[in-house]
């Protein structure tokens, strides 16, 4: 049986869950990350009883850049290559993820499977492998919100969950989140794909996977309203957009919501085109309290209910 939002014949693969002894590496596919904060989020994996290491050029800067295309590669690839490694965290988003995310060791990536953990502009990262290397990803950090000065309970324990269990993730809805504005009505079931607005329409044409049957999930961060308008528009033209199950919208972070047209009216309008349901307000993005989900498992949205529950089960 084909599996929603995602044709084709391979069985689509669901990493193991880590345990306590098992090693995490750090990497840097995209910009260069603050160090103390990532030390302080590698404490909490520790703490955890996970041990963990570094990719070769993890802190390394080059201009916006985490170093050259070759070193960003090369500490991936070692990390899909290295039976030691359990699972991959990026260090960070920011831009660049995009420019090697066709170039992963693909047999390695199938051969073992392991959880890439990131979100923003490595959702390039997580489209690629699910349509190139067929695998389940998690969208997510160790992210605080808008100052990242620590990071909440609940985002560490929805990351340990993530990461270390075999549960079913449940996200609520949050009336307070602005875009839970767009919500409508309707229960539907589908494969969950997508990340951040900008690195979706960037992926569009060679690391989008195909969205027919999927729910799609969106959220961004400090975009003009022009922009958000542009990228939905080529994402609907296109035909991207044509034959979803459903929409989960994540937290857009640094609008202006208080604008006679504000980017919910701009986000409204382009849903409205799809006649599917849409469940916002989702704590899924750069905002406050942010959730882990797993990106590429099947998800089912209850807009009604206000809930998007992310199955184990990979069919």
């Amino acid at each position: 049986m084909e599996s929603p939002g995602y044709p084709g014949t391979d069985p689509i693969s669901m990493p193991p869950p880590l345990r306590p002894g098992d090693k995490v590496r750090f990497v840097s596919p995209a910009s260069s990350p603050d160090r103390d904060r990532v030390l302080r989020h590698a404490e909490i994996l520790k703490g955890w009883g996970l041990k963990v290491d570094f990719g070769e050029h993890a802190f390394h800067k080059r201009d916006y850049l985490a170093g050259t295309d070759e070193e960003r590669l090369a500490d991936l690839n070692a990390a899909l290559r290295d039976p030691d490694v359990r699972a991959i965290f990026t260090t960070g988003g920011g831009k660049g993820s995009y420019r090697i995310a066709d170039q992963m060791d693909v047999a390695a990536a199938r051969c073992d499977p392991k959880f890439v953990i990131g979100f923003s502009d490595i959702t390039a990262l997580h489209l690629s492998f699910l349509k190139n290397c067929r695998q389940i990803g998690i969208h997510g950090a160790f992210f605080a919100g808008p100052n990242d000065e620590s990071v909440s309970l609940y985002t560490r324990d929805s990351m340990r969950r993530a990461l270390m269990t075999t549960e079913d993730l449940v996200i609520n809805s949050r009336l307070e989140e602005p875009t839970s504005q767009l919500t409508t009505c309707g229960t539907v079931r589908g494969r969950l794909i997508g990340g951040n607005l900008d690195t979706v329409a960037t992926s569009a044409g060679w690391a989008l996977p195909d969205l027919h049957g999927a729910v799609l999930l969106l959220e961004a961060v400090n975009m003009y309203r022009g922009q958000v308008d542009r990228q939905m528009t080529m994402l609907r033209k296109a035909g991207h957009l044509n034959g979803l199950a459903a929409v989960a919208i994540g937290q857009f972070t640094d609008f202006e919501f208080d604008r006679r047209y504000s980017v919910i009216d701009i986000l409204r309008e382009h849903l409205a085109e799809l006649n599917v349901p849409i469940l916002g307000g989702l704590p899924l993005g750069h905002g406050d309290r942010p959730a882990s989900v797993l990106v590429g498992a099947i998800a089912e949205l209850d807009a009604k209910a206000g809930t998007l529950v992310v199955l184990r089960d990979p069919i």
